[in-house]
């Protein structure tokens, strides 16, 4: 692979994915949750630059909002997914009524298919499972049980699993039924309380991606983020964290956003780091971010004290 995005092996899925993939969550243009809107033209462009740049990775979900249509209008362009590229995405409850039943997730599959134009999806996260209740979500008949009738269907390849709580993660890889877990917002420099997930899928033999290094943007710089952490209000010892990186970085003449990256994408425990994109420059932003050199010293001043825990 150029610019030295070397290939790695996504666990038992024998896909190749690039150390970085896209996030494609803030093309839905969703500014409920980002606080700014994504023109149509500037996730088409960004589609396209990431489909064309040196990330082969690219990672949307059946609730974000416009993300897989506007994906889908540029894999129709092309003429479908390229070849080597790896496009992820997720099944996901009714956002209006909660249901989460095995009958929507196939519908869930069903929309995606449709968006983006395909007749199998390649990799598919279980999203968001703390929606329900573990029982819910491995009952006869439920959300899992319809995951792996549609990857015996052919549908589906690969299932994966993503959310937020990590012991819930934990309960999911332990059924055999994932080669991937994504967590998000749980392993950065702020937070670490995905050490327990990653030790057990490392055991397992569950690939591991890991999505949002920067906090929601707030590692990043982005204006709209500050004073946030994980798209909700920072405490004072959050706050006081983010400020002693800021300082750290600025000693060494680096990027918080690189170290930020990289904290993720130096851990030999994750495949592949997710980030949101929002506009084509911002691929290749990410890139040199992911190249920028960081002296040893830096890292030893990084280095944070772990929060164990089921953030």
């Amino acid at each position: 692979m150029s610019d030295g995005l070397d290939l790695r092996v996504l666990g038992s899925t024998g896909l190749e994915v690039t150390p970085l993939c896209v996030g494609a969550s803030p093309l839905g243009n969703t500014p409920g949750a980002y606080r700014y809107e994504v023109s149509l033209e500037d996730a088409l462009a960004t589609v396209r630059r990431t489909l064309d740049g040196p990330i082969n990775f690219l990672d949307t979900g059946n609730n974000y909002g416009d993300s897989e249509r506007r994906i889908g209008l540029v894999l129709r362009e092309r003429g479908g997914v390229p070849g080597g590229f790896v496009l992820a995405t997720k099944v996901d409850r009714d956002m209006t009524t909660g249901d989460f039943s095995g009958d929507r997730v196939r519908r869930s599959v069903e929309e995606s298919l449709e968006r983006l134009g395909l007749d199998r999806l390649g990799l598919v996260h279980f999203h968001d499972p703390e929606n329900i209740s573990f029982e819910e979500g491995v009952a006869p008949g439920g959300p899992l049980e319809t995951l792996q009738a549609l990857k015996e269907e052919g549908v589906i390849a690969h299932l994966g699993v993503a959310g937020g709580p990590i012991d819930l993660l934990r309960r999911y890889i332990r059924t055999g039924a994932f080669s991937v877990v994504l967590t998000h917002n749980r392993y950065s420099l702020i937070d670490q309380s995905a050490e327990p997930l990653f030790e057990e899928a490392g055991e397992l033999g569950v690939a591991v991606l890991n999505a949002a290094p920067f906090g929601g943007g707030v590692l990043a710089g982005a204006p709209h983020t500050q004073g946030y952490y994980g798209y909700e209000e920072a405490g004072p010892e959050i706050l006081a964290r983010i400020e002693a990186l800021h300082a750290a970085c600025a000693r060494h003449d680096v990027p918080l956003a690189a170290a930020a990256v990289q904290f993720s994408t130096r851990d030999p425990r994750i495949v592949s780091t997710i980030v949101g994109v929002s506009k084509p420059e911002r691929v290749d932003r990410l890139v040199e971010l992911a190249q920028t050199p960081i002296p040893p010293d830096l890292w030893d001043e990084l280095n944070p004290p772990t929060r164990e825990g089921s953030a």
